[in-house]
């Protein structure tokens, strides 16, 4: 069996997060890499878990040192996945990648046999409603995040696979057997 990078992307509130905890609860041989941040903690999340949080100087310095396997800016904040915890995993398993689209294609110039999948909310009113009960965001801060929706859609296309999460047990299963045929497969 293959150990692969595994990128699981879509817009915000689609349940990426959601689906990511029953993927690892469902299968233990899957770890999730952590990305890191310069945005600020919401209420409830932790450092080094949800992300790590650092500062824009911190994280510029790791960048000159190419310590990120994929990086980008949006929402008033840098994002990015270490590059070094990620090869180290790969040794011994596959990592779960929950990053935006930009990453998930700038991740897979590096690592040729990432897996690419998209998560589609089921509706766009449906996701608007599941960003407002978050409450975490500005009306501000939901109107960017709105913005961007258009342009995650129409991204897809670049992906290996589109899961509907309009139901989260058919779409943790249909991730899962996913990952399953991929990983199975001879490597290139």
């Amino acid at each position: 069996m293959r150990h692969l990078p595994i990128v699981i992307s879509g817009p915000s509130g689609v349940g990426k997060g959601t689906i990511v905890k029953e993927l690892l609860k469902r299968d233990p041989s899957l770890v999730e890499s952590v990305s890191m941040t310069t945005r600020a903690p919401r209420p409830g999340e932790i450092s080094g878990k949800t992300y790590i949080y650092v500062s824009r100087e911190e994280f510029e310095a790791r960048i000159a040192a190419d310590d990120f396997l994929e990086y980008d800016e949006h929402f008033s904040g840098l994002y990015g996945t270490p590059r070094s915890f990620v090869e180290e995993q790969l040794k011994e398993r596959s990592v779960i990648l929950e990053i935006d689209v930009v990453g998930g294609l700038n991740a897979r110039k590096l690592l040729k046999d990432t897996l690419l999948i998209f998560i589609d909310p089921p509706s766009p009113e449906e996701l608007i409603e599941r960003l407002k009960k978050r409450g975490t965001e500005s009306e501000q801060a939901l109107r960017e995040r709105l913005q961007r929706v258009k342009y995650e859609m129409h991204m897809r296309e670049q992906y290996d696979y589109t899961v509907l999460n309009d139901d989260l047990g058919r779409a943790v299963d249909e991730v899962l057997a996913i990952i399953e045929k991929e990983r199975n497969k001879e490597g290139n």
